[in-house]
């Protein structure tokens, strides 16, 4: 009889709301490990749970070199989402491991989140919900989206979806990309260095994966760069933003608002700046619905299945950290 696949999923909603996914896995001969934490991984707890595992399929895990090397068996490490900047792409190639995400899944939903992330800070709604529960009877004024300019960083899929959403607001739309795109162009967006974006922007939404040139893309210098009373929204990474600074341009009065839904650990070291009051703050949940998660759930399941049947996956990030 032929040896079943051990898949260990850490991804804390894989196979949480749709059983489909493992059972398609069990179906091809996998045994399937579930999260049992609610959480991300510690490193010791991959190491346990996937040393002889012959597929992971990893969420917000940190999946670092000295990890992989005690990956015995490993033919795969799945992505359930878009970004692979927690894995070390290089070690698993460095060992044969096919690294795989699966792009696109939850585009729309991270876009969704960061629109309304500016309205409940534009519109003071964080605020007074809490007081009109409250029994407070208080009318903010709050600030238009109408007409305003936001400033978007980063016009790949997600940057992309926020483009669309903007348009409906009939906001006008700077964007800073290394590379730019024809669909964000039709849609209206203008294309502009950094420091021409933040200077002229009324509302900034980042989406812009980790690496060496974004980390800290954001820092002192360019928040002096920001008009009074901005509104920055931060759906991207957390370590794109330098926390000083961000904690300065809080106090100072450059930002009028932050909302934030990544962090650099799960859950947190909390900072002094999560408790401002113009701080909004989720779990990283920007991009789970019931719709996403299906389609990133199988979507990591295609790219498993693939490896198991020895073809080539759909989504495969090839080195240098490039998707196919």
């Amino acid at each position: 009889m032929e040896k079943k696949w051990k898949v260990v999923a850490t991804a804390v909603t894989f196979g949480r709301f749709h059983k489909g996914t493992v059972k398609r896995l069990e179906d091809e001969g996998c045994e399937v490990i579930l999260n049992p934490f609610g959480r991300p991984f510690t490193k010791e707890e991959l190491i346990s749970y996937a040393s002889d595992a012959d597929a992971l399929i990893v969420g917000n895990d940190k999946v670092p070199g000295d990890v992989i090397e005690h990956f015995k068996n490993m033919r795969i490490i799945a992505k359930h989402g878009v970004g692979v900047d927690a894995i070390d792409k290089d070690k698993a190639h460095e060992m044969g491991i096919i690294v795989t995400n699966a792009p696109g899944t939850n585009k729309e939903e991270v876009a969704d989140c960061a629109m309304g992330f500016l309205l409940m800070l534009a519109r003071d709604y964080y605020r007074t919900v809490r007081e009109t529960k409250n029994k407070e009877w208080i009318k903010h004024p709050g600030t238009s989206l109408y007409n305003k300019t936001i400033g978007v960083i980063g016009i790949g899929n997600i940057g992309l979806a926020t483009v669309k959403r903007a348009t409906g607001f009939s906001m006008r739309i700077l964007g800073y990309d290394i590379l730019e795109r024809d669909e964000a162009k039709v849609m209206g967006t203008e294309y502009v260095s950094l420091p021409e974006l933040l200077s002229q922007s009324d509302f900034i939404s980042l989406h812009v994966p980790l690496n060496e040139g974004t980390y800290h893309i954001l820092g002192e210098e360019q928040f002096k760069m920001m008009k009074k009373d901005t509104i920055l929204v931060n759906t991207a990474r957390s370590k794109c933003i330098d926390p000083d600074a961000l904690t300065k341009a809080l106090q100072d009065g450059t930002l009028l608002g932050y909302a934030m839904d990544v962090y650099d650990f799960e859950p947190p070291a909390w900072q002094p700046y999560f408790d401002f009051p113009n701080v909004i703050m989720t779990p990283h949940v920007a991009g789970t619905t019931y719709d996403s998660n299906f389609r990133m759930g199988s979507t990591a399941v295609n790219n498993v299945l693939a490896v198991k049947h020895g073809v080539t996956p759909p989504n495969l990030i090839l080195e240098g950290g490039k998707s196919e």
